[in-house]
């Protein structure tokens, strides 16, 4: 039977990719008490990357909220994973850290990170409010536009 996130993802015709393999020597979360770490996930939809390139050059602020959305379905998916298929266990979304390939000018960081604050809001209401940080960095892995990691705590 679905839970109430699962029923409420299929009601806003929001779909998760199939939780990635890692490609390097890490783990996609960790579990540590009451606290789920998510490593990084980036613009890659069911083995399709995504978003190549840089905002700024590239991407305009709405591409990189897509791409920054993309990297949280990402999270989900991996969290959904390792929680066993409940997302309902999710007490709260406690923190983001959204990394931005960009241009040295570009600096509307935390706007493209709204893809994904929005994202987690979308799915978990207020328990989806969280503390973020937003860095604007030269590149990212592959030549990604965005990287999402994630911390929530967990019931």
């Amino acid at each position: 039977m679905a839970g109430r996130i699962d029923k409420l993802l299929a009601e806003k015709k929001i779909e998760l990719p199939r939780a990635a393999a890692p490609v390097a020597n890490y783990v996609p979360v960790v579990m540590a008490g009451h606290l789920a770490f998510v490593s990084g996930q980036v613009t890659v939809w069911n083995g399709e990357f995504r978003f190549i390139g840089k905002l700024g050059q590239e991407f305009a602020v709405e591409q990189g909220q897509q791409a920054a959305r993309i990297c949280g379905l990402n999270v989900l998916a991996q969290l959904k994973a390792a929680l066993d298929g409940d997302l309902d266990r999710v007490k709260r979304c406690v923190r983001l850290g959204v990394f931005v390939n960009s241009t040295a000018d570009f600096t509307d960081q935390p706007k493209v990170a709204n893809g994904v604050s929005d994202l987690m809001v979308e799915v978990f209401g207020d328990a989806g409010k969280h503390a973020r940080a937003a860095v604007g960095t030269n590149v990212l892995p592959l030549n990604v536009a965005v990287e999402v990691e994630a911390v929530f705590e967990i019931a």
